[in-house]
């Protein structure tokens, strides 16, 4: 098949970029004493609205720049479907139609950290973006850099045969499975309007924009 055979030579020359609480009843009253002069603060947890217009809703252009992004970390981690692909012929037909996208992306060793930089700095970076279209962009971001770990770790792993194939073929089906199932919620998400919060990921880029912006 036509995206078998793509996907082989891809990943033969392609290597990605990365309370206890106190029972002693004589410290009872200093601790009512310190609650009262230093009130407990609670976390704050930032809320990411979807309104951008005033409407209740984000924008069509704010959907539309979010649900894209979600395409960077799927692009950047096509490789580790090549098991998964090549023997499944539904996940073939699901994938063919991005697959002159995937050869663009994949056409320059750089174009994964040039397109970082661009989100980086021209998306996350610039206040004149909403906070929802920056916080998914941050999410792709995030999600592409956690890629560096599977890569890391196939890099050092790297058996030719018996039970270390069959381990090193669940890690890499198993990658690019959340990377399918984060780019379809994510970018759906978006496009209905939603905020979609990956596990982990949402909240590293929670961080990120607190801290900084």
């Amino acid at each position: 098949m036509a995206i078998s055979n793509f996907f082989y030579p891809l990943n033969s020359t392609l290597r990605p970029l990365l309370h206890s609480t106190f029972l002693n009843s004589s410290f009872t009253q200093l601790n009512l004493t310190k609650k009262s002069i230093y009130p407990t603060r609670k976390p704050r947890r930032t809320h990411i609205n979807a309104q951008s217009n005033g409407s209740g809703s984000a924008d069509a252009s704010d959907r539309l720049i979010s649900a894209v992004c979600y395409f960077y970390p799927f692009f950047d981690g096509i490789q580790y479907g090549k098991y998964v692909i090549t023997q499944f012929t539904p996940m073939q037909a699901l994938i063919q139609p991005l697959v002159p996208a995937i050869r663009v992306f994949k056409s320059f060793p750089f174009n994964g950290f040039l397109v970082f930089l661009t989100l980086y700095f021209v998306v996350v970076r610039n206040r004149n973006f909403t906070r929802y279209v920056r916080f998914n962009t941050m999410q792709a971001i995030v999600l592409d850099v956690l890629l560096i770990f599977p890569d890391l770790l196939e890099r050092s792993f790297n058996p030719r045969g018996g039970w270390g194939l069959d381990l090193l073929m669940i890690l890499d089906s198993t990658v690019f499975l959340f990377l399918l199932v984060s780019l379809v919620y994510g970018s759906s998400s978006c496009l209905l309007g939603q905020v979609p919060r990956l596990p982990i990921v949402a909240e590293a880029a929670d961080r990120f924009l607190d801290l900084k912006y």
